[in-house]
């Protein structure tokens, strides 16, 4: 029986945007449990069967975050265009071949090549798409709907036991292949579920009809029919202030994601199961941040949460780059895992809020240029500077230290006043309702 997928209709029992939260849900679990959580388990054996250094392993994923933030503008323009669930599909096939691919490959030219495949792929499907259209659904419920998407890739590292689990016995080339097979058989019906605009079934931002919306006096939000496009956000210092706080942060995030496992086993001597512990704690611990994010996001000013969580963010490194025990590095994983919990939505909300559904795809495929230099900067200098110096904890306290002052930038950013168009030659002027 061929698939059908699920369509909006104009009088729902579930608003359709939380079947959307659901794809996305699904697509970030798959996502975060066998590629994002994992990569650091397979560079460990990577590096054990080819010899490949720190800075070569931390290229590949440096070169997914350039491939990301170069891709990010014109993905922006293409969802914003032609609606999300054409990139969905596309990346789904990318990633799941890309696996396939991975698990063949003998020489670092090679695993470039299939990892720069799985991350164009990952890119497509990914955050970005879902993202979008989630902003696209959901106002009121922002911070709710954005933060339950959010969970799946949380939720997918409490996977990463299993994955290890068949990396060691099975082998990683096996696992790989397996993959992308489940990428392909779960990620295409997922892909079927996205869609651009609750206005084009004749529903509302955040559900409802709009004739039942002028009824109860909640008519649609103003975000539906305004908002900055893409060269009136870029003249705001809000774009660049949140885009370069977002980086800050993802100096210690993207550093923590390719490092912290090399970091337990080799410098510290642990072994990959306690390696793993660790990870499964940071990631309980991101679910609850995720979770408290989702309650208080949609209630308290995202910018303060955001500052705050840049603290956490510091503090949790500095402690991991002095831990020697466990009681420490088991803190560094509470700390940091919520941090990034909770923040982590807050991101694209913040955007959102400030400048609208207009041109958000556009808006935040431009903003991924400037984030684009957290994500590559961590990796690298912590990954090089364990070369030169034998471990990782210089690079961590650096790190630390450059993206707890990047907290100001979040400090400075404040909502800019949002353009009022200029009517039609044929359209009286309207007076702006008051806000």
């Amino acid at each position: 029986m061929p698939y059908r997928p699920l369509m909006p209709t104009s009088h729902p029992r579930i608003f359709y945007g939380w079947w959307i939260v659901a794809a996305g849900f699904a697509n970030q679990l798959i996502a975060a449990a066998l590629l994002q959580r994992s990569y650091a388990a397979y560079i460990t054996l990577l590096r054990q069967e080819f010899g490949w250094s720190n800075a070569e392993l931390s290229a590949a994923y440096s070169m997914q975050q350039v491939e990301n933030g170069m891709l990010g503008p014109v993905q922006g323009w293409l969802v914003d265009r032609f609606g999300p669930r054409a990139s969905t599909r596309t990346g789904i096939v990318l990633f799941g071949v890309g696996f396939m691919l991975f698990s063949r490959i003998s020489t670092l030219p090679e695993f470039y090549a299939a990892f720069l495949m799985m991350a164009i792929g990952s890119s497509l499907c990914g955050v970005f798409p879902f993202t979008v259209s989630i902003v696209n659904w959901f106002s009121r419920s922002r911070g709710r709907a954005l933060s339950t998407f959010q969970m799946g890739g949380a939720l997918g590292g409490l996977m990463i036991s299993g994955v290890t689990f068949a990396l060691v016995t099975i082998g990683w080339r096996q696992t790989a292949f397996a993959s992308g097979l489940i990428v392909l058989a779960v990620g295409l019906p997922l892909a079927q579920i996205v869609r651009s605009r609750p206005e084009d079934y004749g529903l509302e931002v955040d559900g409802g009809s709009p004739a039942e919306g002028a009824a109860s006096g909640h008519a649609a939000t103003p975000e539906a029919g305004d908002g900055f496009s893409l060269g009136q956000a870029l003249v705001t210092p809000a774009f660049w202030l949140i885009s370069l706080g977002h980086a800050s942060a993802l100096l210690i995030v993207s550093a923590v994601n390719v490092h912290v496992v090399l970091y337990l086993t080799e410098d510290l001597g642990y072994s990959l199961g306690f390696a793993s512990a660790v990870i499964t704690a940071l990631t309980l611990a991101q679910v609850a941040g995720i979770a408290t994010g989702g309650v208080v996001g949609d209630r308290w000013d995202r910018r303060h949460i955001a500052i705050g969580c840049m603290g956490f963010h510091t503090a949790a490194l500095l402690t991991l780059a002095s831990a020697t025990q466990p009681p420490a590095i088991f803190a560094f994983a509470v700390m940091h895992g919520a941090a990034w919990g909770l923040r982590g939505p807050m991101m694209q909300a913040i955007r959102a809020d400030y400048f609208g559904r207009r041109a958000f795809g556009s808006i935040m495929g431009v903003s991924s240029l400037l984030v684009m230099a957290g994500t590559i900067s961590g990796p690298l200098v912590a990954g090089i500077l364990a070369d030169r110096t034998g471990d990782f904890r210089l690079g961590f306290t650096i790190l630390a230290i450059v993206s707890g002052i990047g907290s100001v930038f979040f400090m400075l950013a404040r909502r800019p006043v949002r353009p009022i168009e200029a009517p039609q030659a044929d359209e009286p002027a309207l007076e702006p309702s008051p806000r």
